[in-house]
């Protein structure tokens, strides 16, 4: 995939990004499936994250394509304004993007997102999300899974992940995704129709970190893997049309395999475990198992 990043011409020189980051980082995996999809003619804007520590400094950036590094709270206001921008201009034709982790999106940058959502703004928001504050050292975000454990909860958080997807799309904006790096056919797709769509459009994907999960940096696939077979990681689509599951595992794996699977979950007790199952159980029966 490196190699299509490289062809595309995306970056001034593909190590420069590949290279600053983390060894098994998935927030790189995602940037080599999405960015191909978007083509040349996108502009980027990133907040305080990992990514943007990887592909920008402050004297130069290691992207080809116009790149953005805003505060915390605003790449949304940044990328609506861009997009208002690039209209005014009658400059047709360009593809407005934000690339943010979990808390750029649902915690320090929510408020911003929010209103862009709200406007209908035509703009992608890609949220990479590792479930946990990484760029600044490892701190719970809302985004964290019950019983993590994180710099600022070594016991693991004992609060529900907030559900980006389902927030956004009761903002009744017209695309919501949810992707994994372990399924880069599927992500491509669904960057590939957001592309298609105006208006706000959302994907969120799951990117694990190697560092704050507590695995090895090779096996970063086989996690992500392991989240959607397990179904913690629904793979879905809403549209106008409504609710699409875009992958069904089968048969569905026991949640504990994927909780098994990292460091991060060690303080679980079996009728936590117990409790997280049924919970996944049920979201599935609800979408009848097979979207």
């Amino acid at each position: 995939m490196g190699e299509r990043v490289a062809e595309e011409g995306l970056f001034d020189t593909p190590s420069v990004i590949l290279g600053t980051g983390c060894s098994g980082c998935g927030i790189v995996m995602a940037v080599q499936v999405a960015l191909p999809v978007l083509g040349r003619r996108t502009v980027v804007a990133a907040p305080a994250s990992c990514l943007a520590t990887m592909g920008a400094s402050p004297t130069r950036s290691s992207w080809k394509i116009p790149f953005v590094h805003s505060l915390f709270e605003s790449a949304s206001a940044l990328t609506s304004g861009l997009r208002a921008a690039y209209d005014a201009l009658g400059k047709e034709g360009i593809t407005v993007v934000t690339f943010a982790g979990d808390s750029g999106t649902l915690d320090i940058g929510f408020q911003a997102l929010s209103g862009q959502a709200s406007r209908n703004d035509d703009v992608i928001h890609i949220c990479c999300d590792n479930e946990v504050a990484m760029n600044t050292g490892g701190q719970s975000s809302m985004a964290s899974p019950y019983g993590a454990a994180t710099l600022t909860a070594p016991s693991g958080v004992r609060y529900f992940k907030k559900d980006g997807p389902a927030i956004m799309a009761a903002h009744s904006v017209p695309y919501v995704a949810t992707a994994a790096v372990s399924h880069p056919q599927d992500f491509a797709e669904k960057v590939r129709r957001a592309k298609e769509i105006s208006g706000m459009r959302y994907l969120h994907v799951i990117t694990p970190c190697p560092l704050a999960w507590g695995y090895e940096a090779q096996q970063t696939v086989e996690i992500s893997r392991l989240a959607v077979e397990s179904g913690l990681w629904m793979l879905y689509e809403i549209t106008r049309e409504g609710r699409r599951t875009t992958y069904v595992p089968r048969p569905r794996l026991a949640v504990r395999e994927y909780f098994r699977s990292q460091r991060r979950f060690q303080t679980l007790a079996d009728e936590e475990i117990r409790m997280l199952q049924q919970q996944v159980d049920r979201a599935w029966e609800e979408v009848g198992g097979t979207g």
